[in-house]
């Protein structure tokens, strides 16, 4: 199959109406389209902080005053927003679209950022609702909680590195080299341990013979309903 390819001031932006037709929308076309936050942030209300659904927050944005006229307002705001654990909510038009866009203090200026629309959000039940209901032994749980002390750290995100990408520069960099890539046959299982095998077979090892164990938790309770009882008296 030949591709053909599209010469750039042969591209269009359109809007699809019916099947395999569109109406074509020119960029001055789009420059007409004054609403009132085309230029400029609007702020249309205030909400707590921990009311916002990070589900909605999409992406995230430096906001800085412009000129020195705008700057004290734009302090007060910061300062104002920062004292109460609000956020400002309001209106701006970029990329042809106008979108919600939260604004909270950060540092000496401001980040905004956009916010999903709710058609734009799925339902969660559509993927969470078949999840089966399972029981969560309290050993497990407190193993699984040491596995998680023992290897908590600090945010660092200077340690995210993009293997993939890394992987792609290097096949680029053979390529312009002239060295031929060939894909690695792939390797055996990977030395990963499924985490809920993992915690059985510690809670089996810890726990040794079950009958004893549960006798001697049975004669702890009761030692403990007793003691309650006598002070009760």
């Amino acid at each position: 199959m030949q591709k053909l390819e599209v010469e750039k001031n042969n591209i269009v932006k359109g809007y699809k109406v019916d099947k395999d037709q569109y109406v074509e929308i020119t960029s001055d076309e789009l420059e007409a389209i004054q609403i009132e936050s085309t230029r400029t942030i609007n702020i249309d209300q205030f909400v707590p902080r921990s009311e916002l659904d990070d589900l909605y927050i999409e992406d995230p944005y430096y906001v800085v005053p412009v000129g020195k006229l705008g700057a004290q307002a734009f302090a007060v705001i910061r300062e104002a927003i920062a004292k109460k654990a609000m956020v400002a909510l309001g209106r701006v038009v970029f990329s042809t679209r106008e979108h919600v866009i939260g604004l909270e203090p950060r540092g000496k200026g401001l980040l905004g950022f956009t916010l999903r629309y709710p058609y734009e959000i799925r339902e969660e039940r559509n993927y969470f609702d078949d999840i089966p209901d399972e029981k969560t032994p309290r050993e497990m749980i407190d193993l699984a909680t040491h596995i998680i002390e023992q290897r908590s750290g600090r945010f660092q995100p200077q340690d995210f590195h993009d293997q993939y990408e890394s992987a792609l520069r290097d096949i680029i960099r053979k390529k312009m080299k002239g060295q031929k890539i060939t894909p690695e046959k792939r390797k055996g299982p990977s030395n990963v341990i499924n985490l809920m095998d993992a915690l059985k077979r510690s809670v089996k090892s810890q726990s040794g013979d079950k009958k004893p164990a549960r006798s001697r938790r049975k004669a702890s309770m009761r030692g403990a309903a007793l003691r309650k009882k006598a002070k009760a008296s």
